[in-house]
């Protein structure tokens, strides 16, 4: 199961300038925060898909919910 500083870090690390906040009760429920300047220009959902498409396949797995709140930078 990964933990907060894990999801926080491979956010960080795949979306360029990428700042994320990512907080979790139990390692298998997250909620984040992340703002890029990679975000200039999407709609929120494009926003959404970009940091989702990190987690593919792990979704409803070891990740088992990620709400996520974006903004561009």
């Amino acid at each position: 199961m990964p933990s907060a500083d894990e999801v926080k870090n491979r956010i960080e690390a795949a979306i360029p300038g990428a700042e994320a906040e990512v907080q979790t009760p139990d390692e298998v429920h997250f909620s984040a925060r992340v703002r890029a300047g990679a975000f200039g220009g999407l709609s929120r959902v494009q926003q959404h898909r970009l940091v989702m498409e990190i987690f593919d396949g792990e979704l409803g797995g070891s990740i088992h919910a990620l709400e996520l709140k974006t903004e561009a930078t």
